[in-house]
């Protein structure tokens, strides 16, 4: 059994579809940033330790810097080539839960600025400035048990 002073540790990688795209990311837990990179250019892997005592957390992935040069539309308006961020080989403790994690957030995007604010289902890849949102409860391994 963990006792309070017990850290889990939070592992990602994110990428790009586009190293000339200046594409920026920013993760935050509880709303503080732990991460910050203006231009992913390629593979960043991000890692985070926090207390596994109890608590309520929301781990949150911020893209910007998007915009409309970055997508390239045929004259028939079908996109052949977009710039986006993926998001993949998420861990807890070494525990891959990219599946709980997809099923558990919440993507807030406005279609960089040209539709109402919405709020999608996040299946591991970013193609529109925005945010996404991941709440979670520690002790962590009880959350997950509950959760999967």
């Amino acid at each position: 059994m963990k006792n309070q002073m017990d850290k889990i540790k939070i592992e990602l990688d994110i990428n790009t579809t586009d190293a000339l795209a200046s594409l920026g990311v920013q993760v935050l837990l509880d709303g503080v940033a732990f991460y910050n990179n203006a231009h992913v250019e390629d593979l960043c892997h991000v890692e985070h330790e926090l207390d596994d005592d109890d608590g309520q957390h929301t781990l949150e992935i911020v893209m910007s810097g998007k915009t409309a040069e970055h997508t390239e539309v045929d004259e028939a308006g079908n996109i052949t080539k977009d710039a986006m961020l993926t998001i993949s080989n998420i861990t807890v403790d070494g525990i891959d839960i990219g599946q709980v994690l997809y099923e558990k957030s919440v993507y807030t995007h406005d279609f960089n600025g040209s539709q109402p604010q919405t709020q999608d289902q996040f299946f591991g890849t970013a193609g529109c400035n925005g945010s996404i949102s991941f709440e979670f409860s520690t002790p962590f391994y009880l959350w997950l048990l509950e959760n999967m």
